[in-house]
């Protein structure tokens, strides 16, 4: 399976983006609003100029209390581990797991078109699991 394959059965969900200027409290809110765990910045929702996270902001309140008086750009992860929709699924499973990163934004001719979490693709192994297993179970009880 490719990426554009495990983005089009999110049946168009969009990117949550956040500027590099906007602050570390905007963050938590969207985050918080959105139910997710990271957020690709962009100042024009296109570009990938880094991505933060739940992660970043807790790493950095553990070292600086202030850190909700930051902004973005100064917690951000700026180099993106990215994935292009031909890219096998299997990959981006292996790169989430060797980097140890739960969020890899999907881009196309350099420009932003989705993301894949974790979730998305526990989510899919346990759909294919479950539809392997049916197939099964049906195949047995026509025998």
């Amino acid at each position: 399976m490719r990426i554009a394959d495990l983005l089009s059965d999110k049946h168009g969900e969009g990117v949550v983006t956040i500027s590099p200027e906007a602050g570390v409290r905007e963050l938590v809110a969207l985050l918080a609003e959105h139910n997710i765990g990271a957020v690709v910045v962009s100042s024009d929702g296109s570009a990938i100029e880094g991505i933060v996270s739940e992660r970043d902001v807790v790493r950095r309140l553990a070292q600086d209390g202030t850190v909700v008086n930051n902004t973005v750009g100064a917690i951000m992860t700026p180099v993106v581990e990215c994935a292009e929709p031909d890219t096998d699924l299997d990959a981006v499973m292996q790169l989430m797991t060797q980097r140890r990163i739960r969020h890899v934004p999907v881009r196309q001719a350099g420009a932003l078109v989705g993301i894949v979490s974790i979730g998305d693709v526990v989510k899919h192994k346990i759909d294919q699991l479950t539809f392997e297993r049916d197939q099964l179970d049906s195949y047995v009880h026509q025998a």
